[in-house]
């Protein structure tokens, strides 16, 4: 499954209220990593931006004047996502004006169309009781913010992607079906056709400079992981 971060700015705080997106931001990851694809918009909002939010993106209503509406770009938007993953920062928050952007104009909801992962929820498991906000994060896991000088939602998004990527690295993993030679399911990939077959080959250690060039990678994993590499336990 695609997994694109995304990320917006707002007019406020509630879109209850009648605040509405100025900003979608996208980045598609690749193979654990930054991708080149991505989605950006700004957009029009037909009103002022709360005075404590526009202190945050720093978008005015003069910039944004010329931008499309939410309406000129929703269908490339949801062609975008359909069928990813969204990993977005307080999805809730997002999620919710984006909803209320795409009821106004009678399309379906986020659900509908990409699978949702809250990168908050994500990282409160990870670091119980400790700050959890994008710049914490960047923080605590090594990722450069210092050209972070206002909220931008493609800013954001890539700052976030960095973030999501050191907090799962060391998480994946191959998964097999062990299915054995009468069509059933084994107990253990020992019991499979597979590990058969491939328990043959030939097998090519590694030098003692690779393996010296191995641990050294772990040790940088250990550091940038707080110490969570679960390869030197």
């Amino acid at each position: 499954m695609r997994q694109i971060v995304l990320d917006t700015e707002t007019t406020g705080l509630d879109p209850k209220s009648g605040h509405r997106v100025i900003e979608l931001g996208c980045v598609e990851l690749e193979g654990r990593a930054l991708g080149l694809s991505k989605f950006h918009r700004y957009l029009n909002p037909q009103r002022e931006s709360d005075p404590e939010a526009l202190q945050v993106h720093q978008l005015s209503r003069e910039f944004l004047s010329d931008k499309p509406l939410f309406a000129d770009v929703a269908r490339e938007f949801l062609d975008y996502v359909r069928g990813a993953e969204l990993l977005i920062h307080n999805a809730n928050f997002d999620v919710g004006f984006l909803n209320a952007e795409l009821a106004r104009i009678g399309a379906e909801p986020l659900q509908s169309v990409c699978k949702i992962t809250d990168t908050l929820a994500v990282a409160r498991k990870l670091y119980p009781g400790q700050r959890v906000g994008l710049d914490a994060l960047c923080r605590r896991l090594e990722v450069d913010n210092s050209h972070r000088t206002a909220h931008g939602a493609l800013l954001d998004a890539e700052l976030l992607a960095e973030v999501f990527l050191a907090m799962t690295r060391g998480q994946n993993k191959l998964e097999f079906d062990a299915q054995t030679a009468d069509g059933t399911t084994g107990d253990s990939i020992e019991d499979s056709a597979l590990f058969r077959v491939t328990h043959s080959l030939l097998r090519k250690y590694a030098s003692t400079e690779e393996l010296a060039a191995h641990q050294e990678r772990l040790l940088q994993l250990e550091k940038k992981s707080c110490g969570k590499c679960v390869w030197l336990r």
